[in-house]
């Protein structure tokens, strides 16, 4: 590494500027609220404020799921989330999710209200009131909650490590990509040799642990995640590549992928979700 990329950390780290890059204007070492915001409140008991970024989809996908397993009671109103205009930082959302990310909901079928953030306790929460997607013998739903806590834990070096610095960083620097695509290799082949003896992540049954992980691991070998799947060399997974084109093809993934979302070809958009009609036209 030549002298000119070197960086000495100061003794104390202070916030001078942004960090340039996609996303730097939302970036900020601090938490709460920078502005008033009340959020709408639609019909139903669920309301979600999110965006169709994957951990945004796992939330659309599973109440997808709930109604196409007839689950009339988690009828849903989506609202959008801009988070590139800081729409997270609002007043009401925060109170929603301190953490200002995305997705977060609010179940007004309890009183008080509950409020539910993290997708991974989302998808926890919405399996254990409905009593689906999760297996009911004790061994596979450790299995589901294995796997589930493992995309929790494994998605930020995907994300915020081979994304980042792959795509959205102000430039290209070999050691972070290096790192990163190495990390993001391995846990494709932890996938690979699971998937190679089973179906679905929790054995034969598909539950909240493929509905966590297809939206990035799925749409990674899809090539539909951070435009690199040559450099991954993604088809070499085989069984993930099954794996993920049997999970795009159901009828409740396909509906949910679209909801929040505001870019693509204008099919696949869906601003707002209110009722089933509005997957129509």
């Amino acid at each position: 590494m030549s002298d000119q990329n070197e960086y000495t950390p100061p003794k104390v780290w202070t916030w001078e500027s942004e960090s340039g890059g996609k996303f730097a204007s939302i970036n900020r070492p601090i938490a709460g609220a920078t502005h008033d915001k009340t959020l709408p409140i639609g019909e139903h008991a669920f309301q979600l404020y999110s965006l169709a970024t994957p951990n945004g989809q796992k939330a659309t996908i599973m109440f997808e799921e709930l109604l196409q397993l007839g689950c009339t009671d988690a009828d849903y109103d989506a609202y959008l989330i801009n988070i590139g205009d800081g729409d997270q930082f609002g007043s009401d959302f925060v109170d929603i999710n301190p953490n200002s990310k995305i997705p977060a909901l609010m179940d007004h079928s309890t009183t008080p209200p509950t409020r539910i953030f993290e997708s991974g306790s989302i998808l926890q929460y919405l399996a254990e009131k409905f009593d689906v997607l999760i297996p009911k013998d004790l061994k596979a739903k450790t299995e589901c909650r294995n796997w589930l806590f493992w995309q929790m834990g494994s998605a930020p070096y995907l994300g915020g490590g081979f994304g980042h610095f792959y795509s959205y960083a102000p430039s290209k620097m070999q050691y972070p990509i290096d790192r990163f695509t190495m990390e993001t290799k391995r846990q494709l082949d932890v996938l690979n040799r699971h998937l190679s003896e089973n179906e679905y992540m929790a054995g034969d049954e598909y539950s909240i642990a493929d509905i966590a992980i297809w939206p990035w691991y799925g749409s990674l070998v899809l090539g539909d995640l951070y435009d690199a799947a040559e450099f991954l060399d993604v088809a070499s997974y085989t069984h993930v590549v099954r794996w993920a084109k049997q999970v795009a093809e159901r009828p409740a993934v396909k509906r949910g992928r679209r909801v929040n979302r505001t870019w693509g070809p204008e099919e696949e958009q869906m601003a707002e979700r209110h009722n089933d009609s509005d997957f129509e036209g």
